[in-house]
């Protein structure tokens, strides 16, 4: 692995300096205050002001398409991350907008994706269902074909930042008489139409996520992504970018792993720890040093995790080093306030279940990386009779 430094052009430090003052000017206090207290992650004012800038257009294309070279985008990853940007809805987005790309037909593409990388329209997730746990394919959310549209009938869980969005990238059951992998159809359904109908939910850490209800939705079929019962296909690509399973450039400057932006709140926090430590004169203490280097020694080994095993050591180390943070802290770091281990405390239960929980990602891990074979949960089998010597 190469430690050594990136050096930066003069057209790059000019690129980091002009999209630091633009963040500044945007993601302002006032901005970060009512992310945290609405729990939304998102902030319709910052995205627009993204998108008419162009900064959406540019990570959402290629280099070789007009969008950021391989040094711009990792100084935009680590910029957007360290002004505290609420920012997670446009993972999704532009996750979808490249299925669009990809699988839509012209006249969809040339109507969506304009208006997405203007930051225009949102779009958001429509996969778990309220009892199908983390196998999305066991989906029973129904889209029966009448003439030039569907009619979805359904629920989904988690439809996070539904209520920004425009349309919801949802998986329906088109062939309930065919095996689960090849009943699906990929559905990009408009959230205004009649029928749909939104409910938040609070996770433990404050944030809103939401329950989406299809009652009798109809939807015409040019809002189709992927052949009819071909919907696998399409949800395959998308779901290797929410896992973090796609293939990194040779230049070593991609995004480690997914969670890296919510690693960097820790990040953030354990230095200010570290500060009011020092700041107090409690450096000296035994117990508290040797916790503090514990816990940026956790956090340093995982954000230089990659892939599927960076996700699981990014959420465990966010699980394991909050309690540690917020006993240093003492009982101030009980009080909620802004981001602080408090707060991170309760995001980390949660980052450990986005797109996959770890138990799942373990199992991933343990098939395609270790070569192991498939987890077996079924009862252990019982003696004959008799007492084990």
């Amino acid at each position: 692995m190469d430690f050594s430094e990136v050096v930066l052009s003069e057209s790059d430090r000019a690129f980091q300096s002009e999209l630091r003052d633009f963040l500044s000017s945007v993601v302002t206090e006032e901005v970060i205050e009512r992310d945290r207290r609405t729990g939304d992650n998102f902030d319709e004012g910052v995205h627009g002001a993204l998108g008419a800038a162009g900064y959406l257009e540019r990570d959402w294309r290629t280099e070789a398409d007009g969008g950021f070279t391989a040094v711009q985008r990792r100084i935009w990853e680590l910029e957007i991350g360290r002004a505290h940007t609420p920012w997670f809805h446009w993972g999704t987005t532009a996750m979808v907008a490249h299925a669009v790309t990809q699988f839509g037909s012209a006249p969809l593409r040339e109507e969506i994706l304009p208006e997405v990388l203007a930051g225009r329209i949102r779009l958001c997730l429509g996969y778990t269902e309220p009892e199908g746990g983390s196998d999305v394919a066991t989906c029973k959310t129904r889209a029966v074909r009448d003439g030039d549209d569907w009619i979805v009938n359904g629920a989904k869980m988690f439809t996070s930042n539904a209520q920004h969005a425009q349309y919801v990238f949802l998986i329906t059951n088109t062939d309930p008489a065919a095996p689960k992998h090849q009943s699906l159809t990929m559905l990009l359904v408009p959230l205004d139409a009649p029928g749909v109908e939104i409910q938040p939910l609070r996770t433990v850490d404050g944030d809103r996520t939401n329950i989406t209800f299809y009652s009798d939705v109809r939807v015409d079929d040019r809002y189709r992504i992927g052949p009819v019962n071909g919907g696998w296909s399409v949800l395959r690509e998308a779901l290797n970018t929410e896992h973090g399973t796609v293939d990194r450039d040779d230049t070593g400057l991609s995004k480690l792993a997914v969670m890296t932006d919510q690693a960097l709140l820790l990040a953030d926090e354990l230095d200010r720890v570290a500060a009011d430590v020092w700041a107090s004169g409690r450096l000296g203490d035994e117990s508290v040093g040797y916790r503090l280097g514990r816990c940026a020694a956790r956090l340093e080994a995982a954000l230089s995790t990659p892939g599927m095993l960076g996700r699981v050591a990014l959420a465990q180390t966010m699980r394991d080093i909050t309690p540690d943070l917020m006993d240093i802290g003492g009982a101030a770091s009980a009080l909620e306030d802004g981001l602080s281990a408090e707060y991170l405390f309760r995001l980390a239960a949660p980052v450990g279940i986005y797109g996959g929980t770890l138990d799942v990602f373990r199992n991933m891990i343990a098939q395609h990386v270790l070569g192991l074979g498939r987890p077996n949960y079924s009862p252990a089998r019982q003696n004959g009779g008799g007492s084990s010597p």
